[in-house]
């Protein structure tokens, strides 16, 4: 059974796809910072496949990830990895402070750019692997009240896309998913979306993304 590594595993997409990847016979790993809300998962995966890990790893940490990755693939290979965990602070460009953006350009942007670089060497000794960044939409367009959040989505999509062109005829597949929002607690801390009952079921964006991951480019409108 391959084995599927998702960051940011707690909660929202990421729990969602975790149950997914789950439910369709793959061994689970995921990540996060909430031990707590890890072992939950945990619990629930544990339903569908024996093979499930949960480690604590904080993506705006370097040698967090170092100690996660080189734990993980200790005790199991790895043959998919999803780049989820992410966070973002919206408003007025001259609202945000220096904490909003830090915590934006380090989890979003270097912390897919470090996993990914932790995890590749190991990934490339694989048959097949993959690498699933999720960026969402707002790596495809500015938007207003969302500056820095936009900025790291558009860092995520130009790293994704040459990291692309660098592993291009090699057994690595590497693919970025542009989803809209869904109705996760990703949302519960800002106003920025004034009808949350527009946005998606994640659990519904999680199966097209399954269904779609060998696609180059992944679209999801909501």
């Amino acid at each position: 059974m391959p084995t599927v590594l998702i960051t940011g595993g707690g909660t929202g997409l990421g729990k969602e796809l975790a149950l997914l990847y789950a439910k369709n016979q793959y061994n689970v790993v995921i990540t996060g910072r909430d031990t707590t809300k890890l072992a939950a998962i945990k619990e629930e995966l544990l339903h569908f496949t024996e093979n499930v890990h949960s480690v604590k790893m904080d993506v705006k940490n370097l040698a967090s990830i170092k100690q996660a990755i080189s734990e993980v693939i200790s005790k199991t290979p790895i043959d998919v990895l999803v780049n989820n965990a992410g966070v973002g602070y919206f408003g007025p460009f001259s609202d945000l402070s220096e904490h909003d953006i830090n915590e934006m350009i380090d989890t979003n942007v270097k912390g897919t750019i470090f996993t990914c670089q932790e995890l590749i060497p190991h990934l490339l000794t694989r048959p097949e692997a993959t690498i699933m960044n999720i960026i969402s939409t707002a790596g495809l367009r500015g938007k207003v009240n969302e500056s820095v959040y936009v900025a790291s989505k558009f860092a995520m999509r130009g790293f994704t896309e040459s990291l692309q062109k660098e592993y291009e005829g090699s057994s690595l597949h590497i693919s970025g998913a542009y989803m809209g929002g869904m109705s996760t607690p990703f949302w519960d801390e800002t106003d920025h979306i004034k009808d949350r009952s527009r946005l998606k079921d994640p659990a519904i964006v999680a199966e097209e993304i399954y269904n779609r991951q060998q696609e180059l480019e992944i679209v999801i409108e909501s």
